[in-house]
């Protein structure tokens, strides 16, 4: 059976799994469904139409699943799915989609850490951190592993590929290519993420091919794009490999184009 505080507030339309614990003064609204395992310690606020998958922890002054920040927004009702095992700290703030024929979508296993904010229509992937403070704005997307640290503010639309970081404070406006460190105002590539890629298990053999496509790309001078991806492409040991694949396949699907 379901443990809530006698504080709590939950809607006639809520689903609730029987191990929920839902903690002092939580709101629950309507067409809520939580899954199971789900904790919201205290003062949390969930609204709907959201789904929650199983394992999911909400600290206190959690605000997750109201309606969407963009004027746009007629009222109409729009929906947020999350997946399982999930953290979010305190005043953290994600927010349904503004049509209802989109979700903003969140996977599993990610963290969200204080104050870090979500817009409509975000896809965020698995095992992601949004550190205290990061903002995402609308349509974002995010890839798998991805860490989006501290102060960093995201534009409208841009996507952050796998096992990337952004740095603190920056100020992305542009797509961030996986694999890669970006900073700054102007956020612009520093590094390749190695050390996160060598924590994720990737092989030395990757780590090298990412640091060669990294030098062709983003630190040979006089060098157009499209030579640098000939170059590489060309290259008897790295040309094939699928890393180095993923990384100019990420480049040649932005829309918005790429932090170099």
């Amino acid at each position: 059976m379901a443990e809530i505080h006698p504080t709590a507030i939950i809607d006639s339309t809520a689903e609730l799994a029987e191990d929920v614990k839902i903690g002092p003064y939580c709101v629950v609204g309507p067409h809520v469904k939580l899954g199971k395992g789900c904790v919201l310690h205290s003062h949390v606020v969930l609204e709907g139409p959201s789904t929650f998958g199983e394992g999911n922890e909400f600290f206190p002054f959690a605000v997750i699943g109201l309606k969407s920040q963009d004027l746009k927004y007629r009222g109409e009702p729009t929906f947020l799915e999350v997946g399982d095992y999930n953290v979010f700290r305190e005043n953290c703030n994600i927010n349904r989609s503004t049509s209802p024929e989109t979700k903003t979508i969140i996977g599993s296993h990610n963290h969200f850490l204080i104050n870090s904010h979500c817009g409509h229509e975000c896809v965020v992937g698995n095992h992601c951190i949004l550190s205290g403070y990061a903002g995402v704005a609308g349509h974002c997307h995010i890839g798998d592993w991805a860490i989006v640290s501290g102060f960093a503010a995201l534009h409208q639309f841009v996507r952050v590929g796998e096992h990337s970081m952004v740095g603190g404070c920056a100020r992305v406006s542009q797509d961030v290519p996986p694999f890669m460190i970006v900073e700054g105002s102007p956020a612009a590539v520093r590094a390749v993420n190695s050390i996160g890629m060598q924590r994720r298990g990737f092989s030395d053999e990757d780590v090298r091919a990412i640091k060669f496509a990294y030098r062709k790309l983003f630190l040979q001078k006089g060098c157009n794009v499209q030579e640098a991806v000939q170059t590489i492409l060309q290259d008897e040991k790295y040309g094939k490999n699928a890393r180095v694949e993923q990384l100019l396949r990420f480049l040649r699907e932005s829309e918005r184009g790429y932090t170099h």
